[in-house]
């Protein structure tokens, strides 16, 4: 599992905190209290980058006791740079399944576009899963090999992942079907939203209230 080291907060203008090249962020859960920490911008890109947003890594907390196996709920951004500037940790329990969005990637090559000059359309570019949380994965391979004609499809049972996961959407949808030449219509993919009792949880166990503070504090 990757992990991340993390500081508590002292320094409270967060402005300063980013021009050290860090990034404010507060970590919570069902079974912690709130805590405020700080990383740093080029050590949570890395770990980003490798665990997305769906599968867990670790959090190394100094003068913590224990390590966090945490989630990234949510990552803020600057509206002019694009860098990160405040993070959600989640540490859900470990216990418990939960429903998170996993994204689609695309794999190999499809005989039809190579040889037919095909064009395939993604239907689905990412799916709702439910599994435990040291379950869940980063992404989901959909190999694309197989596609030789024009009326080959890949459907949400055609996907391929563990035992362990359940990917909760009709098995008959399409995530990848194939248009001859000149008949290419613009599909855009489908965007998974949360059910509504999947957005209750959300809103119960973000720390509003703390962000709320911190961006009084910032100004």
């Amino acid at each position: 599992m990757i992990t991340l080291k993390a500081k508590k907060r002292t320094e409270e203008k967060l402005g300063k905190i980013r021009k050290e090249g860090l990034i404010p962020a507060v970590l919570y859960g069902p079974k912690i209290k709130n805590i405020t920490i700080q990383v740093d911008l080029k050590e949570f890109k890395k770990a980003h980058k490798e665990a997305g947003e769906s599968s867990m890594f670790s959090l190394d907390v100094a003068d913590e006791k224990e390590k966090y196996s945490v989630l990234i709920r949510e990552v803020q951004y600057d509206v002019l740079t694009g860098v990160p500037s405040h993070i959600d940790f989640y540490q859900p329990a470990l216990k418990e399944e939960i429903e998170v969005l996993v994204p689609l990637i695309l794999e190999g090559e499809a005989p039809v576009v190579k040889n037919l000059s095909g064009t395939l359309v993604m239907g689905v570019s990412a799916v709702k899963v439910k599994a435990l949380p040291q379950n869940l994965p980063k992404e989901i391979i959909v190999n694309i090999d197989g596609l030789e004609a024009f009326e080959d499809n890949i459907l949400i049972e055609d996907l391929k992942v563990s035992k362990d996961i359940k990917i909760l959407k009709n098995p008959d949808e399409v995530v990848i079907s194939v248009s001859a030449p000149g008949k290419v219509e613009e599909e855009a993919p489908v965007e998974e939203k949360p059910e509504e009792g999947a957005e209750e949880v959300k809103e119960k166990d973000s720390p509003d209230k703390n962000l709320e503070t911190e961006k009084k504090k910032e100004k």
